[in-house]
């Protein structure tokens, strides 16, 4: 026996019997029990609970008396240290459980003794949801009945029935007598109690929840299980609410609102507040309330796109949010360490007298007999053990709950002018202008009450956001014209006051970029991406990118799936702008581009095939393949790209598909391909995805949309034309078998590596080189892609020399040329010169997608993100990676230029 355990049997009894007469009664009622528990022996206690009732008893005396028998196994064990805080309220849970399983049958026997229960559903919230009762906790179910099920008399509505079947089991239970009662049941928490009967039709509770339930309900939700009756109803109703409860775009009005029950809490118990003799454990400041409000803030506001960080008890959703670092480790851990303290001692003050207390004695007396009971020499003891883990709490919680000065912006002009010049605004006419035409009601996701008032309360910490900015006339203009683009702004205003963090990256990214500030114009709530520390990482590997965009969820059909993949690509798409604009490096940030645009064809093209298949059937033999060409071909995109794609089949074109409307091989994969680009390009309400562009499949423009292998490699043999071959090199499968992408692999090696008159390759490439620079001169000195010495030479220079020295047929530029650079074929100083050039093109398509010079402001961060000290050093950086590269391709151009 556990030694500890053994040496702490005299102290339990004697603790018991001292200072809980609740227990000690329990200790006389049930000998046998009492026996157990004071040797030590709690799971042969806890085993022979369900022996304490009498054969004849009733169900209610039964329940009652087993009720009774294990409050005094869970206190024992809970006292003497046997078992954890988990263990004492599962076990009380799972007794509520059967408690309710028992009563409810018995109601249906009582009233259908011919009928199998059925159709008849208790969801428990709370506590009792998340399996973490407490010892005089009540009991808050919902009850739902199918009336398509339930059993019910010839002349009886369902209605009636389940009524009448949630009063008798709700009786069972809270019926007292000299053995106690079961549980207190309290029904309030179902939608409009003070209207609606006690059980609820299923569909109508869903109707509810899923159009005018209010934000606490939203909260109360997270902790809901089926917990007895027909578990098969209640799963049904929470699988059905579960889009409600967590919600991929948040209604931050609903967390703002689980917040202020917090605050209200706080007033309505401000006796309770103060910390000492009285303190209110659950609902007072920094108490289990706060704890538990804290969890579930943030898994609202995460967990709708983390399933990870959806479990319903308190402890195990702090480790879930601290692994996925949505809260610091450290926090988790303290708030679960105050959580456990908080639980216990609450649980000691229940057993007293077996009362739903959660407040501190006043008098001295019965504090010194809870904190005898827990173990502590006396009251002060208590308070001195609590003191530091409430204070704590308190402090983390206040966090959620900053104090806004509603006066901090007065509405005096002189007033105001004088508080937007202290807080850094150079220009207090165009901020004063702005705020007048907010508060006026000149645009119209403003004219609401609500939504003014949501202004109002972020006002003086926007305000200050943007005056820190490094532009910050630029950054409100900008965030006025998105405003007034938004059809309602509370929501957006909501989400900014919930993390004040993001005010600060708005006026960054408003200051600096406006192709991100134009898709929050399109999109307010790609914002909320940006709430996690993670949406700053790289993304993920391409296959689980495309699980991610394309997991579907109940319900979904094909045009929700495709919008909703639109919605996920650019999420990510805008959070890597964001990271270029914190400091990230470019050239990771234009390699993520580029694996979010393979997996947004994998996932878009897979369900877009699915869905053609459904009419048209499959090709037998044959299947999509598609070749990804230019920059995404190279694995390198920047915010702008467009996506250079050839459309492929395999087998034989002239079978015919075998759907309930056949086609033609040729035909069905030409209109699939049509199919996939309108999938990747077509504007919806999520705004624009990608331009894709088919001019490089074979014959161009004027060619077939989609061709089979066999097609695409005769022609590379016999008819493409020099510059084909060069685009050539950067070509790759995105999607296809392995076996389809096996087979296109072999014919670009083949096609790529093949003899071929260099000298002619040489002349014709040269000659490319000029007419492009002849018809698409650069945009001027920073167009860094089209100047001479940009981009484009330096992707000639390595495309001729791949052929000349019939290797490094890399589709990546960077590993191309550190091939050819390792072999001596040309200067070491290209590689660096393609990084800082390649880094500029991706930061500049972000902050000045016209190739012109960047504001003033925005000049330090493209030199930061280019590794360079300062404007002026970068602008001598690219100068001398200009004359680099120039001077390399002037030297191989030099002897066919004169027969080109």
């Amino acid at each position: 026996m556990n030694e500890r355990i053994a040496d702490r049997r005299p102290d339990l009894e004697v603790r018991i019997r001292a200072h809980s007469p609740f227990l000690a009664r329990q200790l006389d009622r049930f000998p046998e029990v009492a026996g157990l528990v004071t040797a030590g022996d709690f799971e042969t206690a806890l085993s022979v609970v369900d022996t304490v009732a009498g054969s004849g008893d009733s169900v209610a005396r039964s329940l009652r008396r087993r009720r009774g028998a294990l409050a005094l196994v869970t206190a024992a064990a809970d006292l003497s240290g046997a078992w954890d805080l988990d263990r004492v309220t599962r076990t009380l849970s799972d007794f509520a459980d059967r408690a309710l399983d028992e009563a409810l049958a018995a109601a249906f026997r009582e009233r259908y003794p011919d009928s199998e229960p059925r159709g008849f559903a208790v969801l428990a919230l709370g506590k009792h949801g998340s399996r973490e009762l407490n010892y005089s906790s009540d009991i808050d179910p919902i009850l739902l009945y199918d009336p398509l099920t339930l059993p019910h008399g010839e002349r009886e509505d369902p209605a009636d029935a389940a009524v009448r079947l949630g009063r008798r089991m709700s009786e069972l239970l809270t019926a007292r007598d000299g053995d106690g009662y079961v549980f207190r049941v309290d029904l309030r928490l179902r939608p409009s109690p003070e209207a609606t009967p006690i059980a609820l039709p299923v569909e109508a509770a869903i109707g509810y929840y899923e159009s005018t339930a209010l934000g606490w309900e939203q909260a109360a939700f997270i902790r809901a299980r089926a917990a007895a009756g027909d578990r098969t109803v209640g799963d049904y109703f929470l699988r059905a609410i579960r889009p409600f409860v967590w919600r991929r775009s948040l209604d931050f009005g609903a967390i703002d609102a689980i917040v202020d029950i917090s605050r209200r809490i706080r007033d309505h118990y401000a006796q309770g507040q103060a910390f000492g003799p009285g303190y209110d454990l659950k609902r007072g400041r920094g108490g289990i309330r706060e704890v538990e409000f804290f969890a579930q803030v943030h898994q609202l506001i995460h967990g709708g796109r983390d399933p990870s960080l959806r479990p319903g008890g308190t402890r195990e959703a702090l480790r879930a949010l601290a692994a996925a670092d949505v809260i610091e480790a450290d926090v988790a851990a303290r708030l679960d360490e105050a959580y456990v303290l908080f639980r216990t001692v609450e649980h000691r003050l229940q057993m007293v007298e077996d009362r739903q207390t959660h407040e501190l004695p006043k008098s001295s007396d019965a504090l010194d007999n809870v904190a005898r009971l827990h173990g502590l020499a006396g009251g002060e003891a208590l308070l001195d053990e609590l003191r530091p883990h409430v204070d704590w709490v308190g402090r983390n919680y206040d966090r959620l709950t900053p104090v806004q000065d509603n006066d901090a912006l007065s509405q005096n002009e002189d007033r105001l002018k004088a508080q937007l010049a202290d807080i850094g605004f150079t220009d207090v006419e165009t901020p004063l202008a702005r705020i007048g035409r907010w508060r006026g009601g000149g645009v119209r996701a403003l004219r609401s009450a609500p939504a003014r008032e949501a202004l109002e309360g972020l006002l003086p910490g926007l305000m200050l956001a943007l005056a820190k900015a490094p532009d910050p006339v630029r950054a409100l203009n900008r965030l006025d014209d998105m405003i007034a683009r938004l059809p309602s702004a509370i929501n957006f205003f909501k989400l900014l006051a919930a993390r004040p963090g993001l005010a600060e990256l708005l006026a960054e990214i408003l200051s600096h970029a406006p192709t991100l500030a134009d898709a929050l114009g399109r999109r307010a709530e790609l914002l909320e991406g940006l709430i996690d520390a993670s949406a700053f990482d790289p993304p993920p590997s391409v296959d689980v990118l495309a699980g991610q965009f394309a997991a579907l969820e109940a319900g979904e059909d094909y045009q929700a799936l495709l919008d909703r993949v639109r919605q996920r690509v650019g999420d990510r798409r805008f959070a890597l702008g964001a990271q270029i604009i914190r400091g990230g490096d470019p050239l990771e940030a234009g390699r993520g581009y580029s694996r979010v645009a393979e997996a947004a064809i994998e996932a878009l093209a897979r369900a877009t095939v699915a869905e053609f298949e459904v009419v048209h059937g499959k090709v037998p033999g044959g299947e999509m393949v598609i070749l990804a060409l230019g920059r995404l071909g190279g694995g390198v995109l920047t915010h702008a790209s467009d996506l250079d794609l050839v459309y492929l089949f395999t087998g034989d074109f002239l079978a015919e598909s075998n759907g309930p409307r056949p086609l033609g091989a040729t035909q069905y994969f030409n209109r699939l391909g049509q199919r996939i680009t309108n999938a990747l390009s077509v504007h919806t309400a999520s705004g624009p995805l990608y331009e894709v562009d088919t001019r490089l499949r074979p014959s161009g423009a004027q060619g077939l949309l989609a061709v089979s292998l066999d097609s695409f490699a005769r022609y590379q043999r016999e008819e493409a034309w020099t510059w084909e071959h060069l685009a050539l090199t950067r070509a790759r499968p995105v999607f296809g078998s392995l076996a389809a992408r096996t087979a296109l692999d072999a014919i670009l090696i083949e096609t790529l590596e093949r003899p071929r008159d260099f000298d002619r390759l040489a002349r014709h490439a040269v000659k490319m080189r000029a007419d492009i620079a002849r018809h698409k001169p650069p945009a001027g000195e920073l167009d860094v892609k089209l100047v001479p010495g940009g981009l484009v030479d330096l992707e000639f220079l390595i495309h001729v020399s791949q052929f000349r020295h019939r290797m490094a047929f890399d589709p990546d530029l960077s590993k191309a040329l550190a091939q050819f650079v390792s072999a001596g074929h040309l200067p070491q100083g290209l590689i660096a010169a393609h990084d800082l050039i390649t880094r500029f093109l991706i930061v500049s398509r972000l902050v000045s997608p016209g190739s012109t010079e960047p504001a003033e402001a925005t000049r330090p961060l493209v030199a930061r993100a280019c590794g360079a000290a300062d404007w002026p050093s970068l602008l001598e950086s690219i100068a001398q990676a200009r004359q680099s590269v120039e001077a390399s391709w002037r030297a191989f151009a030099a002897p066919y230029e004169e027969t080109a």
